[in-house]
């Protein structure tokens, strides 16, 4: 009989103990919540978002979670329309472009919060591509659909006025699509030294090639330069000109007094005092 009530008392106080002990764990970990959605992983800026949750999670009244996603592109059609994003680190000219183009209707969905570093245009070709004009007519591969490269890269070939056959392949299978042949260049928008390219090796018969820095471009983005350091198999013969594409943080257009828009506020003041610890090592910078 004391078994069965014993029984009966700790299933009683379970019941009862249960719910209050849930909402206090949901609480905590939902206090000064954030999500900040990225690119895909083969890309910088879910490296990016990692840092920014190393610094500004203090696990007490902020906590910052990492999305990845599939791109700059896609990145603010999901910071617009999906439910619970609030920030995204997106490619500076893919912003322009969008709002230049009112192709999201994003104008007053989102507000600029600040630059946070540069990505390298990366245009990797086979062997018998000497140069980046030498690829008019080819198969050129510019990302998978929603990836900030889809338009960096048109962008890039549109104002040397070079005209290529378009692949939307994803970043790792171009890869393998370019080393068998199939295509003739990939281009992938990303910090160096990409940890996608590290495996590549000179016996692939891969190289960069040097993208001009002249007219439309000059106005449009920063001179960059991949090096034997960055890529030691890929750049031996020396440095390449690139370009580079800045990267920003950009925060949703949140409601007023709201528990998000608090969180937000909290997270871009903490960002701000902060940033001096995203320049230390081992930060990406």
């Amino acid at each position: 009989m004391h078994t069965r009530i014993s029984a009966i008392a700790l299933l009683t106080l379970a019941a009862t103990t249960a719910p209050a002990a849930a909402d206090t764990l949901a609480e905590r970990a939902n206090r000064g919540l954030v999500e900040v959605i990225t690119g895909g992983v083969a890309g910088s800026s879910a490296r990016m978002a990692e840092d920014l949750a190393d610094v500004l999670d203090d696990g007490a009244t902020r906590r910052v979670l990492p999305v990845i996603g599939k791109g700059s592109l896609q990145d603010l059609v999901d910071l617009k329309a999906l439910r619970g994003v609030d920030l995204a680190i997106v490619q500076s000219d893919v912003l322009e472009h969008v709002k230049a183009t009112h192709a999201l209707g994003i104008e007053s969905s989102l507000t600029y919060v600040a630059k946070l570093y540069n990505e390298e245009f990366h245009l990797l070709a086979r062997g018998d591509v000497h140069s980046i004009a030498d690829l008019a007519g080819k198969k050129v591969n510019f990302g998978s659909q929603g990836d900030g490269t889809t338009i960096t890269g048109p962008r890039l070939f549109e104002m040397l006025r070079i005209k290529v056959e378009v692949t939307n392949y994803g970043q790792a299978l171009a890869l393998e699509k370019l080393k068998s042949g199939q295509i003739a260049a990939m281009a992938f928008v990303t910090a160096k030294p990409a940890p996608l390219f590290a495996g590549v090796r000179a016996r692939d018969g891969l190289h960069f090639l040097a993208v001009p820095l002249k007219g439309d471009i000059a106005s449009s983005y920063s001179p960059a330069r991949l090096t034997a350091e960055d890529y030691p198999e890929l750049a031996a013969q020396g440095t390449v000109d690139t370009v580079a594409v800045g990267t920003v943080l950009v925060v949703a257009n949140l409601v007023p007094d709201s528990e998000r828009y608090r969180n937000a506020a909290n997270f871009v003041e903490a960002f701000f005092t902060q940033f001096p610890k995203l320049l230390e090592a081992p930060h990406h910078r």
